[in-house]
């Protein structure tokens, strides 16, 4: 019997899931657990038995921030580990742990105790629709990157193919970094398939992955 095995990137599908689904249960960790293991099975829909088909779903994610900062404009202290965000993320990991066949991964967040403009501000000031005098506290954010995590799919991968525990491996994921780790497992004779939940992806990915799926609601 073939297997599957499912990736995820967690920071990407999470972003992702706002724009798919919009706010609707986007705060509600329980309905975002299973919501991603229905997209784990739907992939698998197309053979009698996804659930024994399904090998294990890997989710990789960061912990929350879980310090106090100084906020940039109004001096005001805020402690991260306290707000809503972080409770979802703590409440999202537990959720995960109890699904059947989910493996999480967790990496570390690096952070440098400092501030940084957020995109869609910095597109406004470009714009000019945004002044240097009106910038508030929500136009910034903590500056911070997942680290370790690219590097936990990367050997998942591997060791996945390397041990031929699976016959096919789906990534949910919207970047490049993945593909060292793709062309080992085509090499090896693995179904390597890319769900990038409706994002576009560059063309010259298409050479380095085996096909090309989204099963979540394509977003208007």
């Amino acid at each position: 019997m073939n297997r599957t095995a499912i990736l995820v990137d967690g920071a990407f599908f999470l972003a992702r899931y706002r724009k798919v689904y919009g706010e609707r249960d986007a705060g509600d960790a329980r309905a975002v657990a299973k919501t991603l293991f229905g997209m784990a099975l739907e992939h698998l829909k197309a053979v009698d038995r996804p659930r024994e088909q399904l090998y294990r779903i890997y989710f990789y994610d960061c912990p929350p921030l879980e310090k106090s900062l100084v906020k940039p404009i109004s001096g005001d202290s805020v402690d991260f580990g306290r707000t809503g965000a972080a409770a979802f993320r703590r409440e999202l990991h537990d959720q995960l742990r109890r699904q059947r066949k989910m493996a999480l991964r967790l990496g570390r967040l690096a952070e440098r105790g400092e501030w940084q403009l957020k995109r869609s501000a910095y597109q406004q000031l470009r714009e000019g629709s945004l002044r240097w005098d009106d910038l508030r506290d929500e136009h910034f954010e903590p500056d911070m990157r997942q680290t370790q995590v690219d590097m936990k799919i990367g050997i998942d991968i591997a060791a996945l193919t390397y041990k031929k525990l699976v016959d096919q491996i789906i990534l949910v994921a919207g970047d490049a970094d993945f593909i060292p780790a793709a062309k080992l497992a085509r090499y090896e004779g693995i179904d390597f398939i890319l769900d990038p939940m409706w994002q576009g992806i560059a063309p010259d990915l298409h050479e380095h992955i085996d096909g090309l799926q989204s099963v979540c609601p394509r977003p208007f």
